[in-house]
This record gives C-alpha cells, structure tokens and sequence, in this order.
C-alpha cells in the first residue's frame, strides 16, 4: 500500500489556527491539511493527495489549501470549458485546462483554477507539456467562488494571478449570477445577466451573455401541468 510522503523537515513555527486564519482570512478550517502539518507541505503532497486521495489541494507557504467545489460551481466550470475549447481547439490558440489542472507559478506556489486558458507562446517549443505541475503561467484563469472561499483568500489569488503575469481574470459568481471581469488586480468590471463576457485580448472573438452562462438546463417536460410532456 502506498504511503504519503515522508517528512523530512518541520516548519520554523507551529501555526495555530488563529495563524491560519490571519493568514487566509475565516476560511472553513476543514479545508487546511493537518497532515502534513502547515509549512511543511511540498509539491510531492499535492501530488500524492490527488492521486491517492482524490483530493486537490493548491500549495501556499507550505501549506496545502484544499480546494472545495459544489455541484453548481462544477457544472459552471465546465460550462467555461467547453464554450471556451469549442473556442480555442478549432483555432489551435493554446490549450483550456478544467478544475484538476496544475499550475506552478514560482517555486513553492501551486494553483489549480477552476479554468485556464494557455496560449501555445507561453508554452516551451509549442509542445504539450508533460509534468503534472508545470512551470506555466495562464493567459486566463477563472474561480467560481463556492461558499467556503474567503475574501481575504480570493484577493490574494487574485494579486498573485497578475504578479506572475496572468492578462486575465474572471470571478463567476454563482450565488449573485454575476462575473467580475479583472484587467489588473484593482481594475475590475461586474457583468450582470445582460451584459456579454467576452475573451478581450487574451481571446478576441469569444462571447457569452452572462445570463445564458448561468442558465441551467431542464429536463423534458419542465414546466408543463404535472410535468408531463406534450404528446406529438
């Protein structure tokens, strides 16, 4: 049976939760990873906990965060994935990865959002890249927020998204149904039902109305007398 890795250090100081807490604001202490315990965590864990575990965990300051998603949030991303690759593949622009893709943005900082979109130039010799966490920054990224994410949390994301050179960044909201479209880390739009996300200059051409991004489908028969379907 396969083991988690060894420790092979011990963090330079034990962090409580109220540490934890100044550190990413009250996020829900469930989603800290005691094991191993905060500042000791490495890329090898983040790996590990995936492939053992089925659980993703981004790595901030040695310390695993793990990513929780509803099943709203998750068919939203998805959504994003499949308007933006039906996008992006036939014009062979880069490469849209869903909610399990690895980022690491400098050494000891690992994200995963929930979509990214990663033009072929940001890519070494146009080739797919092969580690499991490799070393490429997003054109695009996007976050739907669920419940459990702070804000404290989402701002810090958000200032290390342009930091490390990501163009562009949007925050679906699933609960407001709307989608704040960030240029820079303190320039931002909100989108409501009628306005159009579109790619900007990270995607030229691509467009959605918010309104029908968050619309969900219904089965047959939806909203008929006793949801009975229409005899032909």
């Amino acid at each position: 049976m396969s083991t988690a890795p060894a420790r092979t250090k011990k963090p330079a100081t034990e962090w409580t939760v109220a540490d934890l807490q100044r550190r990413f604001g009250p996020i829900p202490f469930s989603r800290i990873r005691q094991n191993p315990p905060p500042g000791t965590a490495t890329e090898e864990d983040v790996l590990w906990l995936n492939d053992h575990e089925d659980r993703l965990c981004e790595l901030v300051d040695g310390i695993l965060v793990e990513k929780t998603v509803g099943l709203e949030e998750s068919w939203l991303a998805g959504r994003l994935v499949t308007l933006l690759s039906l996008f992006v593949d036939p014009r062979n622009l880069g490469l849209v990865t869903p909610a399990d893709g690895m980022y690491r943005l400098s050494q000891g900082l690992v994200r995963i959002p929930d979509v990214a979109f990663v033009s072929w130039d940001r890519i070494a010799d146009g080739q797919f890249p092969e580690k499991p966490i490799p070393d490429l920054v997003p054109d695009l990224t996007v976050e739907v927020l669920s419940r459990g994410n702070t804000r404290k949390e989402m701002d810090e994301k958000l200032t290390e998204y342009f930091e490390k050179g990501v163009r562009l960044v949007w925050f679906v909201r699933p609960r407001t149904r709307v989608v704040d479209v960030f240029t820079a880390a303190d320039q931002f739009a909100r989108l409501t039902a009628s306005a159009t996300l579109d790619g900007g200059e990270v995607l030229p051409g691509f467009s959605i109305v918010v309104g029908d991004l968050f619309r969900k489908p219904a089965g047959p028969g939806r909203g008929k007398p006793n949801g009975k379907r229409r005899k032909t």
